[in-house]
C-alpha cells in the first residue's frame, strides 16, 4: 500500500482537528452530556469512521477497504468491552459526572499515543521477524480462552493497579476532587487530586487494552496506515459512546463470548498466515503445497459482522426475557 506523506499528514491533521473540537466544544466546559448530545456525536464519529473506508476504497481498492472495515469493527467491538472497565474506574473513584468527559478525553489521547507507538513497534517486528505471527496468534487464542472463561460476568469492583498505587505513595493527594483540577497548591506545597489519579488509572488500563487490540488488528491487515486509522477512528468516538451506552452495557450479556469468537478467529488467521510467511508446506505429488489456504479479506469481514450481529441480538433477547421474568415475579400491585 503506497501512502504518500501528505496523506499521512492530512490524516493526522484531521484527527487533531477532531480532538480540538472535542476539547473546545465539550470538554473545556465541564458538563454531563445529555442522551441526545451523546447520540448525535456518537453517530457523527461512526459516520466519519465509515466514510474513511470509502476514501480507502476510492484511493486503494476494495481489498484494502475491506481490511480497514474489518479492523475498524474489531477495534470498535473491543473498545465497547473496555467501557466496562472505564465504568468501574469512574465508580470506584466516584468521579462527578460533569468531570468524566475530561478524564475520558485525556484517556483517549493517551491511548492514541500509546497505540501509535505499539503499531510502529509491531510493524517493525512483523517486517523483520515472520515468526512473530506465531506469538501473536497464540496470544490471541489464549486471550480468547480467557474471555470465554469470563463468560457473561464482569468484575463489579475495580482493583487499583501498581502504577496507581505508586502514584498515591509518591505524591501527596487531596481527600476529594477540587473542581476538575489535577494539581492544587495548599499551605505552600503542591498536591495531586483524585482527578489526576483516575487519569493515571485510565491511561494504565489503555496499555493493557492495546496489548490485546494491536495483535488482533495485525491479524486482519499488516498495512500500518490502515491499522493506525482503524485504531484512531474507533477511539475518537469512545467518549460519546461511554455516555450513550453506559446504561446499556449490562444488556450485552454475551459480549465476552462474541469477543472470544472474534479473537479466536483472528488468532487462527494469524497462525495460518505464519505458516505461509515461514514457508511451511506439505508435499503433494512431489509439489510443495500450503496445508491451509489463507482466509481472504471479504470472508473475514463477513465472519466478524456475523459474530457481532449474533452476539448483539442474542444479548438483547436474553436481557428482554430476563426483564420480562422479573416483571412476572413482582408481587401484584407493586
Amino acid at each position: 500500500m503506497d501512502v504518500p506523506i501528505w496523506v499521512w499528514i492530512a490524516t493526522v491533521a484531521a484527527i487533531l482537528i477532531m480532538l480540538a473540537i472535542d476539547l473546545v466544544g465539550h470538554v473545556r466546559t465541564p458538563h454531563a452530556p445529555t442522551l441526545r448530545e451523546a447520540s448525535w456525536w456518537s453517530a457523527a464519529y461512526v459516520a466519519v469512521g465509515l466514510l474513511f473506508g470509502v476514501v480507502v476504497l476510492w484511493g486503494w481498492g476494495s481489498d484494502l477497504a475491506v481490511q480497514y472495515y474489518s479492523g475498524y469493527l474489531t477495534e470498535k467491538s473491543l473498545s465497547i468491552d473496555n467501557l466496562f472497565v472505564f465504568v468501574l474506574i469512574m465508580a470506584s473513584f466516584a468521579v462527578p459526572r460533569e468531570f468524566q468527559q475530561k478524564v475520558l478525553f485525556v484517556g483517549i489521547v493517551l491511548a492514541l499515543v500509546l497505540r501509535t507507538v505499539f503499531i510502529f513497534l509491531g510493524a517493525s517486528l512483523v517486517n523483520n521477524f515472520a515468526w512473530i505471527f506465531y506469538i501473536f496468534g497464540a496470544f490471541l487464542l489464549w486471550t480468547a480462552w480467557a474471555q470465554l472463561r469470563s463468560g457473561t460476568g464482569h468484575d463489579e469492583e475495580y482493583h487499583e493497579n501498581g502504577l496507581v498505587r505508586l502514584a498515591r505513595r509518591l505524591f501527596p493527594t487531596t481527600d476529594g476532587f477540587v473542581e476538575d483540577k489535577m494539581v492544587v497548591r495548599r499551605d505552600g506545597r503542591w498536591l495531586i487530586t483524585p482527578m489526576l489519579v483516575v487519569m493515571v488509572a485510565i491511561g494504565s488500563a489503555d496499555i493493557l487494552f492495546a496489548v490485546d487490540s494491536i495483535p488482533a488488528i495485525f491479524g486482519i491487515t499488516q498495512e500500518v496506515y490502515l491499522i493506525f486509522a482503524a485504531n484512531a477512528f474507533s477511539l475518537l468516538g469512545l467518549r460519546q459512546l461511554y455516555f450513550l451506552v453506559g446504561g446499556l452495557l449490562d444488556r450485552l450479556v454475551y459480549l465476552s463470548y462474541g469477543l472470544a469468537a472474534i479473537l479466536a478467529f483472528i488468532g487462527a488467521k494469524l497462525l495460518i498466515h505464519a505458516l505461509h510467511e515461514n514457508e511451511v508446506f506439505f508435499i503433494n505429488g512431489g509439489e510443495p503445497v500450503h496445508a491451509i489456504p489463507e482466509i481472504e479479506p471479504v470472508p473475514s469481514l463477513l465472519v466478524i459482522v456475523a459474530i457481532l450481529t449474533v452476539t448483539t441480538v442474542a444479548s438483547l433477547l436474553k436481557s428482554r426475557s430476563g426483564r420480562a421474568e422479573q416483571n412476572t415475579n413482582l408481587p401484584a400491585g407493586s
